[in-house]
């Protein structure tokens, strides 16, 4: 495993790259009605990322068609965009996506209600909000990953939800995917954290069990019960003052 530490430099450059991505979020979720395909927010996306000069992250990494995820309802993440699924009222929208702007990446996702959702649907929702900045407050030197990970796991699954296994958040910087890797719950290695370091985390939390499958598209992951999934994500920097939410202003 080789983690790469970030100089204050590549850090604010990162910054930048994260506050692309932070908007373009914004923008997109004052879009997000029922009636609305999927397709129109890619549309918007690409739009936006080429007003501002940055590169796509997800389009064309391992043959991906689109630069964002959009996943609803029982999809996990890596859903498509398509001009057939069109939103509707008490759907959610899970919309991950990323860009490289002067050479670093940036990486976030949020999941947003479709018109009215219910009481239970909302606390899915505000669990997987929650379990993701109890995280982001453990991201700090001096302590481990497993610190991050854990913590997320116990409040996940203390809400009575389960947190998905086989995607995982993960190192970022002048890649998109660098190491480690920041699973939802405690697993793999446990390094030490260190100022400079740079994680994607993302807590992917079901309503019912924690098993996926990937759909015939080959990309989109779903719910094995076809229960509701939620998911958010930003990328966090770990300094001497603490951890750094670099794609949050």
């Amino acid at each position: 495993m080789r983690i790469i530490l970030k100089s204050p430099a590549e850090l604010e450059k990162m910054r930048a790259s994260g506050l692309l991505v932070h908007r373009i979020l914004g923008e997109l979720a004052g879009m997000v009605r029922p009636g609305v395909s999927t397709l129109d927010l890619e549309n918007a996306a690409v739009r936006m990322m080429g007003d501002a000069g940055a590169k796509p992250a997800f389009k064309g990494y391992h043959g991906f068609p689109c630069v964002l995820c959009t996943s609803v309802n029982s999809e996990i993440i890596h859903g498509i965009p398509s001009a057939r699924r069109v939103l509707k009222d008490g759907d959610i929208l899970k919309i991950d996506t990323g860009v490289s702007l002067n050479g670093y990446y940036g990486d976030s996702a949020t999941t947003l209600p479709v018109g009215e959702i219910g009481p239970q649907v909302k606390r899915l929702m505000d669990v997987t909000l929650e379990s993701l900045w109890i995280g982001i407050e453990k991201a700090r030197a001096g302590n481990r990953l497993h610190d991050i990970c854990g913590s997320i796991q116990d409040h996940v699954e203390g809400s009575g939800y389960s947190v998905v296994r086989e995607f995982v958040g993960h190192g970022i910087g002048r890649s998109m995917h660098e190491d480690p890797q920041v699973p939802n719950f405690r697993a793999g290695p446990n390094p030490r954290l260190k100022e400079g370091m740079v994680l994607a985390i993302e807590p992917m939390v079901n309503a019912g069990g924690p098993a996926t499958r990937v759909l015939d598209d080959k990309w989109t992951a779903v719910t094995e019960d076809g229960q509701l999934s939620a998911h958010f994500e930003h990328t966090v920097a770990v300094t001497g003052n603490g951890p750094w939410v670099l794609t949050k202003p």
